[in-house]
């Protein structure tokens, strides 16, 4: 009765949370840490012109603030004007300071940055919000976040695990959309293939009698492309003579779910921050295009992590599904657009 009357119960326990989110953050300190050794080796590794610290700090807090949304009016070409410049910054650094790296490992050691850049993140927002519960005695903050804090750790984990695989230049499990579109593209002989968009490509093949237009990000490097913009551009190149668009892509499943499980549906299957979904869903509106998408279910950490067989595996599975729809929802002849969407890192064309 004295403890509760007095509140030292409450203290007593605040004191706890405190400690025990004090030796994860901890962790999450330790792999922040790693992650930034890591980069900085990499970067010397390459030949790096100037400072690598100096490098990497530059662009381990970097900032986009997003657009006004209060106005409406061309929000997502704003959003994508801001992204393409955040893009060719990293790329145009990254190039300035390493010119004898090739084309692909700048690409890896972009997703590298991106991952430390995450976990950098993530220990300064657990150190403030621990801080401030602690300046301001308010034990519901403190209790929120050691609730949380498992959660936390895991995903610190997976950002940290994800590292080895750019670093390696390995294939990743958000890859599994670029893969089966490369299954697809060489499924034929007679398959052309050719930039279209930066950073992404498309092969044409014969299927079924039908024309696919296949469309992925240019691999091996780590890169998604700008499959929103490769599809706006294909239809307009085929005066909107298509008869269906089909969009392959990883997509996270729910505890208790079956890795490598491929469910259909119908929508733009595409996680970006919003330009190209847009694109591909505008597109298919102007010009009446059925959208068509399949999903394959994995983890946060399976999508970031190197590619499990269970996910591979989905390919076969996903080919039988685009087969089916092609044969039973589009005619002999017709023109189909089926994109691979996802990170390409370790797969080529």
């Amino acid at each position: 009765m004295l403890l509760i009357f007095t509140g030292l119960n409450q203290r007593m326990q605040m004191m706890l949370w405190i400690r025990n989110i004090k030796i994860r953050l901890v962790r999450i300190e330790r792999l922040a840490k790693d992650a930034r050794k890591k980069v900085l080796d990499l970067l010397k590794k390459g030949g790096i012109k100037g400072d690598p610290e100096k490098f990497l700090n530059t662009y381990l807090q970097f900032f986009i603030i997003d657009p006004v949304k209060d106005e409406p009016t061309n929000l997502m070409r704003r959003l994508e004007h801001l992204l393409n410049i955040r893009q060719r910054r990293f790329k145009l650094g990254l190039k300035q300071v390493l010119p004898n790296l090739g084309e692909f490992t700048r690409a890896n050691l972009e997703v590298m940055i991106e991952a430390a850049r995450a976990l950098d993140t993530i220990y300064r927002l657990v150190r403030h919000y621990l801080v401030l519960g602690e300046k301001t005695n308010n034990w519901v903050l403190i209790m929120q976040l050691e609730l949380e804090m498992p959660q936390i750790v895991k995903l610190a984990e997976t950002y940290h695990k994800a590292l080895d695989a750019f670093k390696d230049g390995k294939p990743i499990g958000d890859g599994i959309g670029p893969l089966v579109a490369a299954t697809l593209m060489n499924s034929g002989s007679s398959a052309v293939k050719r930039g279209v968009v930066e950073d992404t490509i498309v092969g044409v093949v014969e299927r079924k009698n039908r024309k696919l237009y296949v469309i992925k990000a240019k691999g091996p490097g780590g890169t998604v492309g700008k499959p929103g913009e490769a599809v706006k551009k294909i239809v307009e190149e085929l005066k909107g003579k298509v008869s269906r668009i089909i969009m392959i892509d990883a997509a996270l499943k729910l505890e208790g779910e079956k890795t490598g499980e491929v469910i259909e549906g119908v929508g733009a299957a595409i996680g970006d921050p919003g330009p190209e979904k847009f694109k591909i869903e505008s597109v298919a509106m102007e010009h009446n295009i059925p959208l068509d998408s399949i999903i394959i279910k994995e983890s946060l950490e399976e999508a970031l992590t190197p590619m499990r067989k269970e996910i591979s595996d989905a390919v076969e599975k996903v080919i039988e599904k685009i087969d089916k729809a092609l044969e039973e929802r589009t005619k002999e002849g017709d023109v189909v657009i089926v994109v691979g969407v996802g990170n390409t890192i370790g797969i080529a064309q």
